[in-house]
């Protein structure tokens, strides 16, 4: 039987991936890319993501950098001008920046630090869904995935500043699935990417051997291949390290 699957299922989608210079950000943009979206990579470090643009160069797809920094609400509305003066319309929304406070006490928290965790994890969040919905309803059948972390739904200890980032990120973006689930094709997907090897979780666990959890790799296809099948509203699920 001829497999008749196209090369590039995604072709003639435009994507935006935030925390695109490294990490699962990084690797969703490559594989989004490698299955033929347009990429709109965006991050604070110019090199970085110029590094991630030439990786999906070489590998025949298309990206364009946009450095930007997702705490200045401005920028961000800046870039929605430029997307919708380009395209006039965005198919794909992966919001992945985010920012992980130092582990500590809930009594110990530091304010300045829970602060840009907020400010990054929630308030920009935030303005992404305002910024980019009108061009998520021009296209045809919108897609919004947040990545998010178990600690937002089932506390921990010492994770309280970061979980309470991620438990504030994912009633947003719930609220907003609800919200506009009658009134356009836009859907929304909420994915726990498990562990993964990233610099955030080096972090977390110190001591931890990397080559025992899962590359981000697996995370970016895992993303590719569910924006390829469709997903109903409101779609959660965690990317288990493949046996």
């Amino acid at each position: 039987m001829t497999d008749t699957t196209p090369e590039k299922p995604l072709d003639g989608k435009i994507a935006l991936v935030t925390g695109a210079s490294r990490g699962i950000g990084a690797a969703i943009a490559k594989s989004l890319a490698a299955k033929g979206a347009h990429v709109v990579l965006t991050a604070r470090k110019v090199k970085d993501l110029e590094g991630v643009e030439d990786e999906i160069h070489d590998a025949d797809g298309t990206s364009t950098i946009a450095p930007l920094d997702l705490t200045d609400g401005e920028s961000i509305g800046r870039l929605a001008q430029a997307i919708a003066e380009r395209w006039d319309k965005l198919d794909i929304l992966v919001i992945c920046a985010a920012q992980m406070p130092s582990l500590t006490p809930v009594t110990q928290i530091e304010g300045k630090q829970f602060n840009q965790a907020l400010t990054l994890n929630v308030l920009a969040t935030q303005a992404l869904l305002a910024a980019f919905d009108p061009l998520l309803k021009r296209a045809e059948g919108g897609r919004i995935i947040g990545l998010t972390s178990s600690v937002g739904a089932e506390p921990r200890p010492f994770w309280g500043a970061y979980g309470a980032t991620k438990a504030a990120f994912d009633n947003l973006l719930e609220s907003h699935a609800k919200e506009v689930e009658r009134i356009s094709e836009t859907r929304v997907a909420i994915i726990d990417p498990g562990a993964t090897r990233t610099d955030m979780r080096a972090r977390a666990y110190p001591g931890e051997d990397p080559d025992t959890v899962k590359p981000p790799k697996v995370v970016g296809d895992a993303i590719a291949d569910l924006l390829i099948a469709d997903f109903a509203n409101l779609h959660r699920e965690r990317v288990e390290t493949p046996r």
